[in-house]
């Protein structure tokens, strides 16, 4: 039986949902991802919920506020004025834009609310700073 360990390769269903229910992230209704444990592709701290667990275990983990995907930081919401945004990006409040920076790595942020001169934008994860259940579905190791 093989047990994920620190380099395993992992396939797996799993969702991320908030303390009242509400699902945020979810790969049950549709493909399982693969991911490699120790590259941090979900986070040091949801890696090692999966330390351990074999294939087709089935678990869930309540993750403190912050844990799962770290802390929200305020100086991650800017304000960006239009004319710095590309002409062809359709702006609408909650919208989520997604961005390559100078290194060619993509990244993205919310649309908090926006105005005729700027936008607001919140490159923070979604889920930065909350509470999440973590429910998971081991169905490949390697």
């Amino acid at each position: 039986m093989n047990l994920i360990g620190n380099e395993s390769l992992v396939t797996l269903h799993f969702r991320f949902a908030l303390p009242d229910g509400t699902v945020m992230i979810s790969t049950f209704e549709s493909t399982p991802a693969t991911l490699q444990i120790g590259r941090g592709e979900l986070g040091r701290k949801i890696e090692d919920c999966l330390i351990g667990l074999s294939v087709g275990a089935e678990r869930s983990f309540d993750l403190a506020a912050g844990e799962a995907f770290g802390p929200r930081h305020e100086e991650l919401v800017e304000r960006i004025p239009r004319s710095e945004l590309p002409a062809d990006v359709e702006l609408e409040a909650q919208a989520v834009l997604t961005f390559t920076a100078p290194d060619g790595n993509a990244f993205s942020g919310q649309v908090l609310e926006l105005d005729d001169e700027s936008v607001v934008i919140d490159f923070n994860h979604p889920l930065a700073g909350r509470a999440v259940r973590f429910d998971v579905q081991v169905v490949g190791v390697s």
